[in-house]
């Protein structure tokens, strides 16, 4: 039997803010930069990236930029904006639409929409997940469509590989655009733009390569999510966020990760995730979880693929100094 147990991600709160403050301080120094910039989403882990960045650095030197755009659920705004009131923290809010629209993001995303669902027309919404409960039945990650007029749904179908590419891919840019703006106000400054993406994002490769994940320091890369959420409470994050359900906020109906991620909450994800990645043995991990063998399993399947599949996101971009003759 290995150490593996329920508590295994319980964190010495006290000791880990340490930590991570002394790292936000040694790479601020070692870039040379004189504060940081972060984007405050009105989620848990920029929230919590924020309050480490002023532990490490001091009010004066933190800047939270809030980027909404016209999809963005009303209540990023106002979370953030109260956490960066609490934290007293500058702040500025620029709308990002004007700039998609431009680029022609939500024009080239809506006809995809369309060519499934030709009802589709202003003032509707939508959002895209995959199938529900990956611990209850197996099922594989084929998403789907759903699509309302304001009031209830009023289609749903699969998605195949190219419509699923073009929403994506035009999605993805309002994390991009984001990173423009974040990477602007850090070079004026002399800044540096902190990143927020926790363990259980980076090992799923749940992150925008030069989106969210275009940054200069990732302090919370070590943190499964759960662990992210009990930092935050520690450290006085303001209860709307901690109450919140995470959310990649890109879609016009709201969507939790769960649903268009991962499959399962996050108390079971990270355990299992911690199994996987230590090698727990299958049977073991569904005795400590309360799980059957096949469910472990199935969750282990699901995580090798996703982590296959995305291992680009996480590697710097190859160059012929890489090849071996």
């Amino acid at each position: 039997m290995t150490d593996f147990r329920g508590n295994i991600l319980d964190l010495d709160c006290s000791r880990e803010t340490e930590r991570i403050s002394e790292f936000i301080k040694k790479w601020v120094l070692s870039m040379r930069r004189e504060g940081a910039v972060i984007g405050l989403s009105g989620g848990i882990d920029s929230a919590l990236a924020s309050v480490l960045c002023v532990r490490a650095l001091g009010q004066e030197r933190v800047l939270g930029l809030i980027l909404p755009e016209r999809e963005s659920n009303p209540v990023s705004l106002e979370y953030a904006l109260k956490h960066a009131r609490k934290l007293g923290i500058r702040t500025e809010v620029i709308d990002i639409t004007p700039a998609l629209a431009g680029f022609g993001a939500y024009e080239k995303r809506d006809a995809v929409v369309r060519k499934f669902a030709p009802e589709y027309r202003e003032g509707f919404k939508f959002k895209i997940t995959l199938p529900p409960d990956l611990l209850a039945r197996d099922a594989f990650n084929f998403y789907t469509l759903t699509i309302s007029d304001g009031k209830a749904p009023v289609k749903t179908v699969r998605l195949n590989k190219d419509a699923l590419n073009g929403i994506v891919a035009a999605t993805n840019i309002k994390h991009r655009m984001r990173m423009a703006h974040l990477y602007y106000s850090a070079e004026k400054m002399n800044y540096l733009v902190c990143g927020t993406t926790n363990k259980s994002e980076v090992i799923q490769g749940f992150f925008v390569k030069y989106g969210d994940g275009g940054v200069d320091i990732e302090p919370l890369a070590h943190l499964y999510k759960t662990q992210v959420c009990g930092l935050s409470a520690h450290l006085g994050v303001i209860p709307e966020i901690l109450s919140r359900a995470p959310s990649p906020d890109t879609f016009s109906i709201p969507v939790s990760d769960e649903e268009f991620y991962f499959r399962m909450p996050y108390d079971k994800l990270d355990l299992l995730l911690y199994a996987w990645e230590h090698q727990i043995p299958i049977n073991e991990t569904g005795w400590v979880m309360g799980l059957t063998e096949e469910q472990v399993k199935r969750a282990f399947r699901d995580f090798a693929s996703k982590h296959a599949a995305t291992e680009y996101l996480r590697i710097p971009p190859p160059t012929m100094s890489d090849e071996r003759s």
